[in-house]
């Protein structure tokens, strides 16, 4: 695959951009633990924006808000025009459609072979013929690179791969926004590497907006747009990858060295 390097953009202006996902004031109290204590934020149409914070700071959480798995403490959570935590669960599940969520593990069924993967949430959720449920599947999996793996078991295919489907079976329903979790974790640094990119034609090819929480700084570097540090609840910064990494607060220094 070839390398795609966004660090090196330098006009970050948002003027007249589209939002498609804004955050004001965002609480969330877990376990008499405020996790999340005031939290600001803007994403714009087809970028792609990195957050970088320290285990347990509530990155993770703020993704689960935007898609409505948790609901905030307090504050407003805006996605694609909707209020989400004052949505009804048919709205919910309407809005979810729009979004692609890609968990740490993949979350693929292991039940199902590859094929029963992808075909699962076109059936769920679309009105498709029996061809076109099958071309939707082989064109996410010519996508991703994994086309003669399509009645391969999740457990025969490696971390890699298994990234590589979770990724063909979230975009098949062609959502507006990508939501990532530690998207390299448990990768070595080539298939790493491999997957950074893969994000990097993704949104290219379906001009998703994206937002990726991660601990790997070369996946930020290859694929940010924008990034944001989260320290203390808060957003301590936001800039550019080169920008931050000339910060002069040492805790938003320190995820670059």
């Amino acid at each position: 695959m070839a390398m795609i390097n966004k660090s090196g953009i330098k006009d970050k202006s948002v003027n007249n951009k589209e939002v498609v996902i804004e955050l004001e004031h965002l609480k969330k109290t877990l376990g008499g633990n405020e996790v999340l204590k005031d939290i600001n934020l803007k994403v714009y149409r087809s970028e792609t924006l990195i957050t970088l914070g320290k285990s347990g700071s509530g990155k993770s959480v703020t993704l689960k808000c935007i898609v409505g798995l948790m609901m905030p403490t307090d504050g407003k959570v805006n996605v694609l025009g909707e209020d989400v935590p004052n949505l009804a669960i048919k709205e919910l599940r309407g809005i979810r459609k729009k979004i692609g969520f890609i968990f740490q593990s993949g979350a693929l069924y292991d039940s199902m072979s590859v094929r029963e993967n992808l075909e699962f949430p076109l059936v769920r959720h679309e009105k498709l013929s029996g061809d076109e449920v099958e071309n939707r599947v082989k064109e996410a999996l010519a996508d991703v690179g994994l086309e003669k793996s399509i009645d391969t078991m999740p457990s025969e295919l490696s971390g890699g791969m298994r990234k590589r489907i979770g990724l063909a079976r979230t975009l098949i329903l062609k959502p507006e926004i990508m939501l990532y979790d530690e998207p390299t974790t448990g990768l070595d640094p080539a298939t790493s590497r491999e997957i950074s990119n893969l994000i990097l034609e993704m949104q290219d090819k379906f001009k998703v907006s994206s937002v990726i929480v991660t601990h790997d700084i070369e996946c930020a570097k290859l694929t940010a747009d924008r990034i944001v540090v989260l320290k203390d609840g808060v957003f301590a910064e936001e800039g550019s990858f080169d920008e931050l990494q000339q910060s002069e607060d040492e805790f938003v220094r320190g995820f670059f060295q």
